[in-house]
């Protein structure tokens, strides 16, 4: 570890996932104006990352964690409550075979998108009676929330707007059926079936029609 003067608690700092104003102001010791000060100078050396505005992490811990995890960890920090999905777990598990390059999830507060050194994070949002299915998994001892393919199929269809269902679902998204198990059927019916949706009812049956072909 480097030191930094002017850091009452560095070493407990760097342990941090990421920290707020009230965490910076115990940590570094610092209050109104000089805490300002300080924290510009540290992220002028690069000692800290913004990673939006009023929320930190130090280089040091950015560089010993796995860049995936932590980013998928991130995502659900940026914009709570919310769970990963839509495009970024369709390229995670197979579905499609575009490479995604933003963490996309599911809000139950207003879409958002946020830039900043680890990527882009888009955020949509979705009723809340259809917030669910998502699974916590643990990284590091902290929680990650995140779907399977069936939920991530869902979220991005019923958002998606399409003019021609049949065309769309068959040919033009380049979905991978043969990577659709019966079991994601099944549980992509649940979702259609709680969210009432005449469009999501239309597109399971194209769906179910063209994988029992």
């Amino acid at each position: 570890m480097i030191s930094i003067s002017g850091i009452k608690y560095q070493k407990e700092l760097e342990t941090m996932p990421y920290l707020n104003k009230v965490q910076a102001q115990i940590l570094i010791g610092k209050i109104g104006r000089n805490l300002e000060k300080k924290i510009d100078q540290l992220k002028r050396v690069g000692y800290l990352k913004s990673i939006k505005n009023n929320l930190y992490v130090t280089d040091a811990f950015n560089q010993k964690v796995d860049r995936k995890s932590y980013t998928e960890y991130i995502a659900n920090s940026l914009r709570f409550p919310s769970y990963i999905s839509l495009e970024y777990v369709l390229s995670l598990e197979g579905l499609i075979p575009e490479a995604v390059y933003a963490t996309t999830s599911i809000t139950s507060k207003t879409s958002r998108d946020f830039q900043n050194f680890l990527g882009t994070f888009i955020y949509r949002n979705i009723k809340s009676s259809l917030f669910r299915g998502y699974k916590q998994v643990l990284w590091e001892g902290r929680i990650i929330n995140i779907v399977g393919k069936a939920k991530a199929l869902f979220d991005f269809l019923y958002l998606k707007k399409m003019l021609n269902l049949k065309a769309e679902i068959v040919e033009d998204l380049r979905i991978n059926w043969d990577n659709f198990s019966s079991q994601d059927l099944l549980e992509f019916t649940d979702y259609v079936l709680i969210s009432k949706s005449k469009k999501m009812l239309k597109i399971l049956n194209i769906i179910i029609k063209h994988v029992s072909q």
